[in-house]
C-alpha cells in the first residue's frame, strides 16, 4: 500500500513571453492550448484519483510554471476547483501559486484568495530596468514594486525571485535591488546566481561573445552581500538561495530539501513517490497528445535504492543553513554518516567547507559559496 506524499506540485507551462535565460517547461503565446491543457490535467488526475482511491489531504500545494497568473480569471477559477476536487488542503496548510508582475491585478488576486492561496512567489527578478530589459522580463521596477504592495495587502504572504550575476549587473545595482526587496511588505525572497543553460537562448549569445558571464569574484560578492543585507533587515537565511521572515520559510520547498516525498502533475513535472524518482516529458505539445489519448507521458523514471536515498538526503539536507541531525539521519536510513561517506566527509571538514557541531552536519560560509560542488560529493 503506497503511503501517499501529502505535498503536491502542479505546472502551469503558459506565459506572454519566453526570457532568453529560461530553461523551464513552458509554451508562449499559444494560449490556444489551454483549454486542451486544462482537459490533460484533468485526465491525470483523474487517473491519480483511481490510483488513491480518495481525495487526498495535503499539507502543501505548490502551483508553478511558466506563469500560472497568465490564466484568465475564469480559468484561474476552474483551476482552483479542478485542485479542490481532487486534494484537501489541511488547515494551516501552505498553497503557493507563482506569479510574474504582469497582468497581476486586483481581480485575479482576489480570486487567489478565495481559492486559498496563501503564499504568492513573485519573479521579480531586479528593480533596475537595465537589468530588467537585458533579462527580457515585460516589467519594470516601479510597476512591481506597486504590484508587491497590492498583492500584500491581499494576500498573507509575498515571496521575491531576485537574481544577481546579471551581465553588467553592478554590485550598487543589485544592492540597491536587495534595499527595495526588504522595504516592501514582504515575508521571503530567494536569490538566485544566473544559469546558463544550454540550449537557451543566452547561452548561444555567450558563446557567440554578445554576452559576457559576470567575473567569479562579482558573483560571489554580490550574493554574501544579500545575505548581510537581508539577515540585516531581519530576514533568516534558511536555505543557499532562500530567506524568510521568521515563521514564513517555504514548506513546500521543505519537503524538498528533507528529502521527503511528494506528488507533481502537468508537463515536465516531477514527483518523488514511493521511493521512485518520475519526470513528465519537458515537451508541453507531446505531453498533451499523449494525455489527450488517456496515456501518460512519462520521460524518466528511477527507483532509488537505499544507498542512493540515503545520499541524496545528505546532499539536499546541507542546503538547508542549519544543515541536518546525524542522529537522526543515521536513524531514518539505517547506515552510519562515516559509513556511507567518509572521504567526502573527512575532505569537507578538512578544507572548511563542512563542520560538526551538536550532533548536526552543515555547510560553513566557505562552503556556502561552493555548495553545489560540496554536497555533489557525497552521491
Amino acid at each position: 500500500m503506497i503511503h501517499w506524499p501529502r505535498a503536491v506540485y502542479l505546472h502551469v507551462p503558459f506565459c506572454l513571453h519566453h526570457c532568453g535565460y529560461c530553461d523551464f517547461t513552458l509554451v508562449a503565446r499559444r494560449d490556444h492550448l489551454i483549454p486542451q491543457w486544462f482537459d490533460c490535467l484533468q485526465r491525470e488526475l483523474e487517473q491519480h484519483r483511481r490510483e488513491s482511491g480518495a481525495r487526498l489531504p495535503v499539507d502543501t500545494i505548490f502551483i508553478g510554471g511558466g506563469t500560472p497568473t497568465h490564466l484568465s480569471v475564469s480559468q484561474l477559477q476552474c483551476l482552483a476547483e479542478l485542485i479542490a476536487g481532487h486534494f484537501e488542503l489541511q488547515p494551516g496548510g501552505e498553497y503557493s501559486m507563482e506569479a510574474n508582475p504582469d497582468g497581476l491585478d486586483t481581480e485575479k488576486l482576489q480570486v487567489l484568495r478565495q481559492a486559498g492561496v496563501n503564499r504568492l512567489s513573485l519573479g521579480v527578478q531586479s528593480f533596475d530596468d537595465g537589468v530588467l530589459q537585458l533579462l527580457e522580463r515585460t516589467h519594470r521596477a516601479d510597476a512591481a514594486a506597486e504590484v508587491v504592495c497590492q498583492a500584500a495587502s491581499i494576500l498573507p504572504a509575498v515571496s521575491l525571485d531576485l537574481m544577481f550575476g546579471v551581465p553588467g549587473q553592478s554590485e550598487a545595482s543589485w544592492q540597491r535591488t536587495v534595499e527595495r526587496a526588504v522595504s516592501l511588505p514582504v515575508m521571503h525572497v530567494s536569490t538566485y546566481g544566473l544559469t546558463w543553460e544550454q540550449g537557451t537562448p543566452f547561452f548561444r549569445r555567450q558563446r557567440s561573445g554578445e554576452l559576457q558571464r559576470a567575473e567569479d569574484e562579482l558573483e560571489r560578492s554580490q550574493y554574501l552581500g544579500a545575505i548581510r543585507q537581508l539577515t540585516g533587515a531581519g530576514f533568516e537565511h534558511y536555505e543557499v538561495s532562500n530567506f524568510a521572515r521568521p515563521g514564513w520559510q517555504c514548506r513546500h520547498n521543505l519537503v524538498y530539501w528533507r528529502a521527503e516525498e511528494y506528488l507533481a502533475f502537468g508537463p515536465g513535472a516531477a514527483r518523488y513517490v514511493g521511493g521512485v524518482r518520475s519526470t513528465s516529458c519537458r515537451s508541453v505539445v507531446k505531453w498533451l497528445r499523449s494525455w489527450s489519448e488517456g496515456r501518460a507521458c512519462v520521460e524518466e523514471e528511477e527507483r532509488c535504492e537505499p544507498e542512493q536515498r540515503a545520499r541524496e538526503a545528505i546532499m539536499l539536507g546541507l542546503r538547508l543553513r542549519r544543515g541536518f541531525d546525524v542522529s537522526e539521519f543515521e536513524l531514518r536510513f539505517g547506515v552510519k554518516l562515516r559509513e556511507l561517506a567518509a572521504e567526502a566527509l573527512d575532505q569537507g571538514l578538512r578544507r572548511g567547507q563542512l563542520e560538526l557541531a551538536d550532533g548536526r552536519l552543515r555547510l560553513t560560509e566557505t562552503g556556502l559559496l561552493l555548495a553545489d560542488s560540496v554536497t555533489a560529493e557525497f552521491l
